[in-house]
């Protein structure tokens, strides 16, 4: 409680509570209209999968059922996230380190104070709780779990909660065929595995079918396309700036025992163990393959964290001496120890920090300009925008999505401005919503009717949301 409500005090005296990603409002808007509405749409009327997480979105869609939306149900779920996380890790390294139980403890510790997971669990994304889906599931193959086709289900409802959950098939395949002895039982565990998979896994394909006509969800299509100039960087530099991302924090100091923990589990054959060190550190090459950002704290690949910090832990375990009659090994251990522990609390002052900075971020600029286009516009007004979660949330106007996510025609020319002008000039579109500097080309020759004149923008030389009239509509 105390560790992730830091954060809202740091957000609340920073500016005021929100959410420090304008997707977060994303979700609330669908579990509104869910909630509310009874249906799956974005915009009320028009079924959409824009939604990266429809499990996600079912369950603050409750909150918003019960009249604890947006806010208090969402951090009441990030919180109860947080504690179930925490638990995971402790369990997790119980399983992994027979000969360490003590040490337990400092895992969930870990868990419950690392700056990036706090910041999930208080950012209203399900970041945190596919997190929690992996340890569970990975921490089940390290426990030798013999129910495959539970393990299955699991991986199929860790795929409503992000589609990277499919990925989790590859260890629990590995695992598999390493502990189980016998082709006739590998075989028969198997398709017990996949049918576990496909049970929910099917229905996932088929709802995004159903909606878009597409097997996966826009947002999957949408991002690859928007970031694809960033893979023309070199691949080394990708994975590199990937790596960095667990370990900026407590995680520099575990990555010795992290190395140390995947060797000690191919001494001692723990292949369910190693197939997760395997899945995170895959996890990573994944998204310098595929997907290269590394912005708002490398939140798409903070899933993997937990995985890196517990099996880090372990090895930490078995090297540290802080007892040992050499002098020099029991002073090193203890200051080792002691580090960890100080650069977990202080990278959490940090990130406490930048989770206030954040939210006054997306309050001033998105949530401000979505709450004027709510006062000024007329409700049948067009509005093409790339920032679509708080206009939708707040704004309720029909939306032409630059980014692709509740507007999967845009896709293909996502970043060519003269298609995109095109585009919105067959649309109608009244008004034109972005920063200034994203579409140059959109933007020039247009005056804006309103800018936020957020500070917060300002303080780190960025720039103010502005609106653009196009043209006048009939009313």
């Amino acid at each position: 409680m105390l560790s992730m409500g830091g954060y809202l005090a740091a957000s609340w005296m920073t500016y005021r509570l929100g959410f420090p990603l304008d997707d977060a409002w994303i979700h609330q808007t669908y579990a509104r209209n869910l909630g509310r509405l009874g249906e799956w749409s974005f915009v009320p009327g028009q079924p959409s999968a824009g939604s990266t997480s429809p499990l996600w979105s079912i369950l603050l869609a409750a909150g918003h059922a019960l009249g604890l939306g947006p806010y208090i149900w969402t951090y009441f779920l990030g919180w109860l996230l947080l504690v179930l996380l925490s638990a995971l890790g402790i369990w997790a390294f119980r399983r992994i380190s027979l000969s360490h139980q003590g040490w337990a403890w400092a895992a969930g510790a870990i868990l419950v104070t690392e700056w990036h997971l706090v910041w999930s669990a208080a950012s209203g994304m399900e970041t945190l709780l596919f997190a929690t889906f992996v340890l569970l599931i990975l921490t089940a193959l390290a426990a030798k779990w013999e129910n495959w086709f539970l393990i299955g289900v699991l991986i199929g409802l860790s795929v409503w909660t992000r589609p990277d959950g499919l990925t989790l098939l590859g260890p629990a395949i590995l695992a598999l065929l390493l502990i189980v002895t016998g082709n006739r039982r590998r075989v028969i565990y198997l398709s017990y595995l996949i049918a576990g998979v496909l049970l929910l896994f099917a229905p996932y394909l088929l709802w995004n079918r159903a909606l878009n006509g597409a097997w996966w969800p826009n947002t999957l299509y949408a991002k690859q396309a928007e970031y694809a100039i960033e893979l023309l960087e070199p691949l080394g530099r990708r994975l590199f700036e990937q790596a960095i991302l667990p370990n900026a924090g407590v995680g520099v100091l575990l990555l010795p025992g992290f190395v140390i923990t995947c060797y000690l589990m191919i001494i001692k054959k723990q292949w369910g163990a190693l197939a997760g060190a395997i899945w995170a550190v895959g996890y990573l090459c994944l998204y310098a393959l595929r997907l290269p950002v590394t912005y708002q704290h490398g939140r798409y690949v903070m899933p993997m964290m937990p995985i890196y910090y517990v099996w880090g832990l372990v090895g930490i375990a078995w090297i540290v001496r802080p007892s040992s009659g050499i002098q020099w090994k029991r002073i090193l251990s203890k200051a080792w120890l002691a580090s960890i522990g100080l650069v977990c609390l202080v990278f959490w002052f940090l990130g406490a920090r930048a989770y206030g900075r954040d939210v006054a971020f997306i309050e001033s600029e998105m949530v401000a300009t979505a709450r004027w286009v709510s006062q000024n516009t007329g409700q049948d007004a067009l509005i093409a925008a790339h920032d679509i979660g708080s206009l939708g949330y707040f704004g309720q106007r029909r939306l032409l999505d630059l980014a692709g996510l509740v507007s999967p025609e845009v896709i293909p020319f996502i970043r060519d401005e003269d298609l995109l002008a095109t585009w919105i000039s067959y649309r109608e579109a009244s008004y034109l919503i972005t920063f200034p500097s994203w579409y140059p080309k959109l933007t020039a020759g247009l005056i804006p009717i309103y800018k936020t004149g957020g500070k917060f923008s300002q303080a780190f030389d960025g720039e103010n949301m502005a609106i653009y009239l196009i043209r006048l509509r009939l009313r």
